[in-house]
């Protein structure tokens, strides 16, 4: 199986001037676990993930007044659709990391996950009787 059929198609972009609050408002939102940071005035994009936001919160940051980009991950490593979800997990284990950006191109398409790739790997769920 690739990452075309895992991932997410839906892809929130965020600014870096975002708060963290807001950021996480509209990942709650979405139902999505991150986002992908843009920079009109920078090169590449980064990713802003639900453990970042939570680590700051935990640090006793004021989440009104964090802006994303000072909590952005910009060493990212991306995914192409093509791979397989061996390569993803295996890139995700490497990194350590649970989230990866799928690009086509230099246009990010998806997001894929741990959690994502869990599904596809995991039979499908039976019902069981009470």
């Amino acid at each position: 199986m690739l990452v075309r059929d895992a991932m997410s198609t839906v892809v929130l972009t965020i600014g870096p001037t975002h708060t963290l609050r807001q950021a996480a408002a509209l990942m709650s939102a979405r139902g999505v676990g991150a986002a992908v940071v843009h920079d009109p005035d920078a090169d590449g994009i980064g990713i802003l993930t639900e453990r970042d936001i939570l680590n700051s919160v935990g640090r006793g940051e004021d989440p009104d007044a964090e802006p994303a980009d000072g909590h952005t991950t910009t060493d990212v490593v991306f995914a192409a659709p093509a791979w397989t979800l061996e390569e993803a997990a295996r890139a995700m284990t490497h990194g350590g990391f649970r989230h990866l950006i799928v690009l086509d191109g230099n246009e990010p398409v998806g997001v894929v996950s741990v959690r994502d790739i869990i599904r596809c790997w995991s039979p499908a769920r039976q019902h069981v009787p009470a």
